[in-house]
């Protein structure tokens, strides 16, 4: 558990919401209150940023952090059979793998600049499972959404419904997760509600989650219309499409979070719109699994907050945010035939303040003051392939790699430092991953 920390962070460019201006960053006990030291900060640390660029820290709204020792499992396959080899690995996977897989895959994260990340954990009976993943996000110093799986319709399949060597009652499920709460009060680490995708829970299990969730603020993360199964299986087994569906029960709000949506129909977005469901962008996994492109700009006209995720390793095989930054722009640049699609700014409040809704936080783009120290500085002169900088936000979007993200700051602590977690021993973990084969 870390704690809330002062520092002046000085000989910096900082991503304000008026745009880049040169200065610093006063932090004390986890908070951002000057944007300009003064003399009544004289007694706090110092921390020289050589001339790099401050940003706040990147939000990932979605991944499987027990995928990150399952980087490149079934290549070439298409959705549903991927989704059974995930399965089965998912089923036999340890708390021990589990454990490594999410330090890998969080120190991963931060490498790439992510403060915040959303994790999206399959539904599972065991509690050690639970308990190794949240060692390991303990142990980081990340800031986690922790969204534990939630499922009562079996079906081994998974056409309608989840493999049922994961389920167990809701009700169990739900007390877990409040007793997860008890547990992780006062750290990093806060609850959620993780559902597979709509075909996975009952109408009776829909209004179940939807009024826990609404009775305890808590978010609810789902994938939807990652690829046209759902559409096809809602319409075959419920006669509705699944937004309706979903919408039927009151399931949608705006603490819901709505994963890949790559066929979101106009009637989808309508309705996302006007229910303040948030969607999540995760464009370099539905290009390897072939699952299409999201309709970005079309969500954005309809008023939907867009964010972005990289999704599990096992989908994407790396954890980097900024390469699903870079693709998801230029993914939708070449759909679209539209070279000046989402410029950095618009890629940025993706990565950072669109998330802020759902989560229940600020929703501002860009470091400003009472916000939490969560802060990532980027040194371009880290890597010369960014060099030289002739536009900061142009070399972030195009050319910028883990290799140049310098220090990241969680709460004002920092967890990394000169691009090296500050809390993990990263040969340690490397030679443990490797004997996992």
């Amino acid at each position: 558990m870390g704690s809330p920390a002062s520092v002046v962070i000085t000989d910096v460019t900082v991503y304000t919401e008026q745009g880049w201006a040169a200065g610093e960053v006063v932090v004390r006990d986890g908070i951002v209150v000057a944007l300009a030291a003064g003399p009544e900060h004289a007694g706090l640390p110092r921390f020289d940023g050589g001339s790099g660029y401050l940003l706040p820290g990147f939000v990932n709204t979605h991944t499987h952090l027990q995928q990150a020792a399952l980087r490149g499992v079934g290549e070439g396959l298409p959705l549903l059979e991927w989704l059974r080899c995930v399965g089965e690995y998912t089923v036999a996977a340890t708390p021990e793998q589990t454990y490594l897989s999410a330090l890998a895959g969080g120190l991963e994260l931060l490498r790439s600049g992510v403060t915040t990340v959303v994790e999206h954990l399959w539904p599972n009976p065991s509690d050690a499972i639970h308990q190794a993943m949240i060692r390991a996000l303990d142990e980081l110093g990340i800031r986690v959404v922790l969204g534990r799986g939630i499922a009562d319709r079996a079906d081994r399949t998974r056409k309608w419904g989840l493999d049922p060597r994961l389920m167990q009652p809701l009700d169990d499920a739900i007390a877990h997760v409040d007793a997860l709460d008890k547990q992780l009060l006062g750290t990093r680490i806060t609850t959620a509600l993780a559902v597979p995708n709509p075909r996975c829970l009952t109408p009776e299990g829909m209004a179940t989650v939807g009024e826990y969730a609404r009775a305890t603020g808590k978010m609810v993360s789902i994938h939807v219309l990652e690829t046209s199964t759902d559409e096809d299986m809602c319409r075959l087994h419920a006669g509705v499409g699944a937004v309706d569906y979903l919408d039927a029960s009151g399931f949608l709000t705006d603490r819901t979070l709505a994963v890949h949506c790559v066929h979101l129909d106009a009637h989808g977005r309508a309705v996302f719109a006007d229910r303040g469901v948030t969607v999540s962008y995760n464009p370099v996994s539905n290009m390897r699994l072939g699952s299409g492109i999201a309709p970005v700009p079309a969500m954005l006209a309809a008023g939907i907050d867009v964010t972005l995720g990289v999704d599990g390793a096992a989908s994407n095989d790396t954890q980097d945010l900024l390469l699903a930054l870079r693709m998801g722009a230029f993914l939708q640049r070449a759909a679209n035939a539209q070279a000046d699609l989402l410029g950095i700014d618009e890629m940025l409040h993706m990565a950072t303040g669109a998330a802020g809704r759902v989560l229940g936080r600020p929703g501002r783009t860009g470091i400003a003051i009472g916000d939490r120290a969560d802060l990532t500085l980027v040194r371009f002169d880290r890597d010369f392939a960014c060099l030289p900088v002739l536009d900061p936000g142009a070399t972030l979007l195009t050319a910028a790699s883990p290799r140049v993200i310098d220090t990241v700051w969680v709460d004002g602590e920092a967890v990394l430092r000169d691009g090296r977690s500050t809390r993990v021993d990263a040969e340690d973990l490397a030679s443990r991953l490797i004997r996992m084969r």
